[in-house]
This record gives structure tokens, C-alpha cells and sequence, in this order.
């Protein structure tokens, strides 16, 4: 079952954050970008002090424990999200000033 979720976020080109068991640690923002047999290849950056490393990784299939991704991100503190003009206007966030109005 988790092969199949590995190969679905491969395929969907996400970013993850993936918990590998054998190592107690977290690689965060990671993609997925091979599967072969029980060898799951990632890349992600970490950034130490002065500079910026990009990474590639192999690991077995076995030694990931958890996988997790960012669904949606808002803004903190006092800022009017984006509407879309497509977006139907029952799906749209109105203004509260303009509910006062009514």
C-alpha cells in the first residue's frame, strides 16, 4: 500500500516531508523522483550557515516510516486572500465590511 502512495507522489511531482525510521530523522521538502524495486530516490536542499546543498538520496522502501505533504498554506495576521474571478460566487469569501452593510 505505501509503494502505491510513494508512486502516486512520484508521479504527481509533490513535495513531501519523509520520516526514515532506520536514521530517527525527517527530510523536509523533499520530491520523489524514481522508484526502482525497493529504492526510493529524493531530492531536497538544505540550507547550513553560508550556503545552499541540493541532495539526492537513496533509500530503501523499508526505512520510510511516515510521508508527510502540505495540503494548503494562509497567510498569518490581517490579509485579504485572493478570488478568483472563475470562482463560482457561492464558493467566493466575502468582505466582512460588506456584511455589516446588509
Amino acid at each position: 500500500m505505501l509503494n502505491r502512495k510513494i508512486y502516486q507522489l512520484c508521479c504527481d511531482g509533490r513535495e513531501i516531508c519523509v520520516f526514515l525510521r532506520d536514521q530517527q530523522r525527517w527530510i523536509e521538502r523533499a520530491r520523489i523522483i524514481d522508484i526502482e524495486g525497493d529504492l526510493v530516490t529524493m531530492r531536497y536542499e538544505t540550507d547550513e550557515e553560508d550556503e545552499v546543498c541540493s541532495w539526492e538520496e537513496m533509500v530503501r522502501l523499508e526505512s520510510i516510516g511516515a510521508i508527510t505533504q502540505k495540503l494548503a498554506s494562509v497567510p498569518r495576521g490581517n490579509v485579504e486572500p485572493l478570488v478568483s474571478d472563475d470562482c463560482p460566487e457561492a464558493e467566493q469569501i466575502r468582505n466582512p465590511s460588506d456584511s455589516n452593510q446588509d
